[in-house]
């Protein structure tokens, strides 16, 4: 069944786009991302229009991750004032990213933009985590397996001021590191339509040194305020928020967020941390193969132009 996009300008299967949401939902539930970093490449793959795509897929996390949060808070594993604090950095970062963002659409390089920060960011993490997590499931196989954690909670996030209890995470530390992950997380969702799931979730545990069990839960309760509030600037300065592509994806994330938070329980965490890199990593080889690769019709704007 098509239907016409409104404000992408293109006609798309209903049916494609509420597997696409379901498809994203389920990661969202079993990973703590908004899943952004995979869907908005996808619809790029459908031959949405990357701003749009950016702007919509904004508007499309905020109900996956309400869902996925609903979830975690039944199971407790949701540290709502580590959520709160990244959220205040979200939002500077946020606004922040929308000012570069029309400033490069103004010039025309805003799609372009978006590529390549998926490639680069993508690569760079996706790479670590995959590296970090089979060195984390070695370590889960021998008797010991229970120290390194232990000692890895003490870092250099512990020396600086303006400390605050986190009672959920156990921890005690500055309020300033959680605010730059905030901050770096919300440009990325003004800029890449994401969540930040696959940059907050690695910072969570190896920066913040958060226990794996809450720091799901906590990502996606961040993530709901920071996407809504990008959401709103896109549409109001921009005006690329695709309201019919977004109820599609909306349904489909809800409805998967709640199947993947199931399927989460049932896997360790190092064997999910290796799912995801391996995610990052194969949507990553994707896009640059696509910004690499000549395509097969590359004259094609200038046929026809001779009378």
């Amino acid at each position: 069944m098509q239907i016409y996009l409104p404000i992408a300008e293109v006609s798309v299967n209903a049916f494609l786009l509420l597997g696409l949401g379901g498809i994203v939902g389920i990661l969202s539930g079993m990973f703590g991302v908004g899943g952004g970093f995979l869907m908005t490449p996808l619809l790029f793959f459908i031959g949405i229009p990357p701003a749009v795509a950016v702007a919509t897929e904004a508007n499309q996390i905020v109900a996956s991750s309400f869902s996925g949060v609903l979830a975690h808070l039944r199971r407790k594993t949701v540290d709502i004032r580590m959520g709160l604090v990244l959220q205040a950095g979200g939002l500077i970062g946020a606004a922040l990213g929308v000012v570069i963002f029309n400033f490069l659409k103004s010039l025309g390089q805003v799609d372009l933009l978006i590529k390549l920060s998926y490639v680069l960011f993508l690569g760079i993490v996706g790479g670590l985590m995959f590296i970090e997590s089979l060195g984390a499931m070695r370590r889960a196989r021998r008797p010991q397996a229970t120290t390194p954690p232990r000692r890895r909670q003490r870092n250099w996030v512990h020396t600086w001021p303006l400390k605050m209890r986190f009672r959920t995470s156990g921890l005690y530390i500055s309020v300033i590191p959680p605010v730059m992950v905030g901050v770096i997380v919300g440009i990325l969702a003004a800029i890449m339509g994401v969540g930040g799931g696959f940059i907050m979730v690695p910072a969570m545990i190896y920066i913040l040194g958060m226990p794996t069990k809450v720091v799901v839960g906590t990502s996606l309760f961040q993530i709901i305020l920071v996407t809504a509030f990008t959401t709103l600037l896109h549409a109001t300065t921009n005006h690329t928020v695709d309201m019919a592509l977004a109820l599609l994806l909306l349904i489909g994330g809800v409805i998967g967020a709640q199947i993947g938070a199931q399927i989460g329980t049932k896997l360790k965490a190092e064997q999910l941390r290796v799912l995801l890199a391996a995610l990052v990593l194969l949507v990553c080889g994707k896009l640059a193969a696509d910004l690499l690769l000549q395509p097969s019709e590359l004259y094609s704007l200038g046929v026809g132009g001779h009378s």
